[in-house]
């Protein structure tokens, strides 16, 4: 199969949970025997020249255009241009991800009626606080795209689900996010990473995320003043950046000024990433809105506990006695729970291998690999309707 995607910065990724979600399922395509091509943004993969061979990584096919960097307009202008490239391309499949991007799906199925389109639902983003109004309305008519415009609509979430059906009548498919469990045999506790921001292994909690409002950095923030005093020995490591939001994260910045054990390390990736999570004691997710949070995958598949909003998203992962969760934007509720977590060492490692194993058996990247290529197929060998269905695609 010849397949595109489309919506994602690009891969390699290195930072943004869409981008990891493609690298890993774009690779494993293209290793099963499939002609994978995806659509990258100059500006994300500048600086990565090392990692991309001749337009080709891990035998990916790296299609590279321009966007117009803005916060509003970088995604949506990216999304139109690939999506004029690809419809003269003979693909197979055009798989949007994200919301956003599907509000221009429609245009596969007018103008390339023989190319089945997929769209992978990965969060209601419309929730997200760094949007206006009118932005809202678009992302809400990219929901309802990515509901009715496709062939097919896959969510990443039983929560996602959920909602698909009962908002759009969309009897969409199931196929969450995956985790690649990694290798936990050395541990590396003299770091370069953390010689570099002055941490020590097990002495720092750890939180993993872009710096946008609605994933909620700032209320760990202040509970972990609350807190720090009466816990010297540890700290507070903030992994990630601004997504066009630089003045939310010199916000973040102002409120850590007085606290010298909150450290700001910016995005990493690779080793260092793997290195920051295998050295840290726990890992904080106080996001307010999710589809299915990597990250929060991602810690548990390292053994580390988890504590986390308690959003319906990030509970499907967690519930069960698989993390901890405070109420959502209920900073003393989080400042009484990360006190929980540093008195308790021994409960908290025997929560964190209990999720490590969880994540093993039901987010494995193999499983959604062969989940994915069944949509492709049982759409491709579908009798041809090359007219746009107007209809609910609930059964």
């Amino acid at each position: 199969m010849r397949i595109a995607f489309i919506g994602q910065k690009g891969i390699p990724a290195h930072f943004g949970g869409i981008e990891r979600h493609v690298e890993e399922l774009s690779t494993r395509l293209a290793a099963a025997g499939n002609e994978v091509f995806v659509y990258g943004r100059p500006w994300y993969l500048k600086g990565r020249e090392d990692e991309i061979n001749s337009r080709k990584y891990k035998g990916v096919n790296l299609v590279i255009l321009p966007s117009i960097k803005s916060k509003h307009l970088d995604a949506i202008s990216h999304t139109f241009i690939s999506t004029i490239h690809a419809l003269f391309q003979s693909y197979d499949v055009i798989h949007y991800h994200g919301v956003g991007p599907s509000l221009l799906a429609w245009l596969g199925r007018v103008f390339r009626p023989s190319t089945k389109v997929v769209t992978t639902f990965h969060c209601i983003d419309r929730k997200h606080q760094k949007w206006g109004f009118f932005s809202r309305l678009a992302l809400r008519l990219g929901e309802w795209c990515a509901c009715r415009f496709t062939h097919q609509t896959i969510v990443v979430s039983k929560t996602l689900h959920e909602y698909c059906s009962q908002t759009y009548e969309c009897e969409a498919v199931y196929i969450p996010n995956g985790v690649c469990l990694p290798d936990l045999s050395q541990k590396n506790e003299r770091a370069a990473v953390l010689k570099k921001f002055g941490l020590e292994s097990n002495k720092y909690l750890l939180m993993v995320s872009r710096l946008v409002r609605h994933k909620g950095a700032h209320y760990l923030i202040e509970a972990f003043n609350q807190i720090s005093a009466d816990y010297p020995d540890y700290k507070l490591a903030i992994v990630g950046g601004s997504a066009f939001t630089d003045d939310y994260v010199k916000s973040l910045k102002a409120m850590a000024a007085g606290n010298p054990k909150i450290v700001f390390t910016g995005y990493e990736n690779g080793e260092n990433l793997r290195d920051l999570f295998v050295n840290s004691y726990a890992v904080v997710h106080p996001s307010e809105s999710e589809g299915l949070p990597i990250a929060v995958l991602e810690a548990m598949s390292y053994g580390k506990i988890v504590l986390a909003s308690d959003i319906l998203e990030n509970l499907e992962v967690i519930d069960g006695g698989y993390g901890l969760s405070f109420h959502n934007k209920d900073i003393n509720d989080l400042a009484l729970k990360l006190r929980y977590v540093l008195e308790g060492p021994q409960e908290i490692t025997r929560i964190g291998l209990k999720g490590r194993d969880r994540v093993a058996v039901e987010y494995d990247w193999n499983d959604i690999v062969k989940k994915t290529i069944a949509v492709y197929q049982n759409l491709i060998t579908e009798k041809e309707n090359n007219g746009l269905k107007f209809v609910t695609k609930k059964a």
